[in-house]
């Protein structure tokens, strides 16, 4: 797998996200649906890189593949900036993963990436989904 490519500049790792896991899978296409109220058709991603920073199921224009591009940096923790506001997490997004990319940054620039994407990308998600916060 091209994990370069398949993970978006902010650090999100498109190859584990549910809507890139639907181009494959039927019934997470129909969940993905159904969850985000959108047609099963348009319930897949074939990742950001693949969409020059412009999914169709987000809902308002990307900030970081642009400003990649411009800096001509592959990831974030790439920039001199890094972290910027254009990272900032939001509480009314907290149910989505964009609040883990400065994590997964962070573990990208600490692991690198095949070692991020192969052992930690899918656990930060899974553990952001389903466990209880502690400290």
């Amino acid at each position: 797998m091209d994990y370069a490519q398949l993970t978006a500049p902010c650090g999100l790792p498109c190859f584990a996200c549910y809507m890139y896991l639907a181009n494959e899978d039927e019934r997470m296409r129909q969940l993905v649906s159904r969850e985000l109220g959108i047609p099963v058709e348009q319930a897949v991603c074939p990742g950001c890189r693949n969409l020059q920073g412009k999914p169709a199921h987000l809902p308002m224009p990307c900030r970081i593949y642009p400003c990649a591009g411009e800096h001509g940096i592959n990831f974030c923790c790439d920039c001199a900036n890094f972290p910027c506001d254009y990272l900032h997490p939001y509480f009314d997004n907290a149910k989505l993963w964009h609040n883990t990319k400065v994590f997964h940054l962070c573990l990208i620039r600490k692991l690198g990436l095949e070692a991020w994407a192969q052992n930690k990308a899918a656990q930060v998600l899974a553990d952001y989904s389903f466990k209880k916060f502690t400290l």
